[in-house]
């Protein structure tokens, strides 16, 4: 059955800003990029560590995703780190809001959280290595 999630998509208003900001700001391995001319769309294929991925989609026209107040649907997308103070103080030095860390009432793990160019939530959350 279900072993691991393999990759989150996500749909963006403005691919060269978010391409910068999920390679460059974030760190994201490009994998494969892909014009889809048929649909006037591009598709990135981002990588992690870890073998995950995030795909990159642009798709014109596409209407804007309501997230706030809390909606209905994808909440947000966490990804694992080692060190979230140490992630928030590189991200803030470049230029990108990071909120407050919080600690997880049950877990006692630290995360935090930001937006991608599209106010996406994305969730820094601080997970034991894997052994």
């Amino acid at each position: 059955m279900l072993r691991r999630i393999h990759h989150a998509a996500i749909i963006c208003s403005n691919y060269e800003v978010s391409k910068r900001f999920y390679t460059q700001t974030l760190g994201l391995a490009v994998l494969a990029e892909n014009y889809r001319v048929e649909r006037q769309s591009f598709k990135l294929d981002l990588g992690l560590p870890d073998g995950s991925q995030v795909e990159l989609f642009s798709f014109p026209g596409a209407p804007a995703r309501p997230s706030r107040p809390e909606a209905q649907g994808l909440r947000h997308l966490a990804f694992a780190v080692d060190d979230v103070a140490l992630c928030k103080q590189t991200l803030e030095a470049q230029g990108v809001f990071v909120e407050s860390i919080r600690v997880d009432e049950y877990t006692g793990r630290r995360f935090t959280f930001l937006a991608d160019p599209d106010g996406l939530p994305l969730e820094l959350y601080e997970a034991p290595t894997p052994r």
